[in-house]
């Protein structure tokens, strides 16, 4: 049923909020892995790929980790991404080939600045994910994810990243940004790819 309003919602208006849309014991389980992650496995996350790849200060300030399934969690997470890929290629015929993700960790006062996660025509991402991973979040801890709907600065969403929360919009579609709170902030950044394969490079680049 989740999947199938998911779905229904990004044929509608392009993208979907979910609250309280990640199962349980997932959540429990990626909550788990944060705790024991050492620090060091996150790095400061940079705008571009490969060798456009920049670290800028003034578009990003957060650290990102790279999910993978080699821990119980990492694959779990990416078990519940594949029955998500498949249910959305069933019902919107979206042909999504591959998925990335990572865990985003934002410190009081980090942000990332307005941009868009592809664009038009320009590359193979062709829907964003978030989840978000923090337990009893308020409203005056800021940390909203401001989803842009339209070109006016006006017409927008403001996303609180409460626990379990689930966002997924079209990534040439949707400009958006990230703004500072006052404590830690843990997320999930996800991209559903196309195959974009040629004769001289295969896709996804590793």
């Amino acid at each position: 049923m989740l999947f199938r309003q998911m779905a229904a919602d990004l044929r509608d208006q392009g993208y979907t909020v979910c609250p309280n849309a990640l199962p349980e014991t997932l959540v429990n389980s990626l909550m788990a892995h944060l705790a024991d992650l050492n620090t060091v496995r996150f790095q400061r996350a940079g705008v571009g790929r490969q060798e456009d790849h920049t670290l800028n200060k003034r578009v990003r300030t957060d650290a990102i980790s790279w999910i993978c399934d080699d821990f119980p969690a990492g694959s779990d997470w990416l078990s519940w991404t594949g029955e998500l890929q498949r249910a959305l290629n069933e019902q919107l015929l979206l042909g999504l080939f591959s998925f990335e993700s990572h865990f985003a960790h934002y410190r009081p006062g980090d942000f990332y600045r307005r941009h868009v996660d592809a664009f038009r025509g320009g590359a193979n991402r062709r829907l964003s994910l978030v989840v978000y991973l923090n337990p009893d979040w308020q409203l005056a801890e800021g940390g909203e994810l401001l989803l842009y709907t339209s070109a006016s600065p006006d017409e927008m969403f403001r996303i609180l990243p409460c626990l379990g929360t689930v966002v997924l919009f079209l990534s040439e579609e949707f400009p958006h940004e990230v703004l500072p709170a006052t404590r830690d902030r843990y997320s999930i950044a996800g991209w559903f790819r196309v195959n974009s394969s040629t004769a001289e490079r295969v896709d996804p680049p590793t």
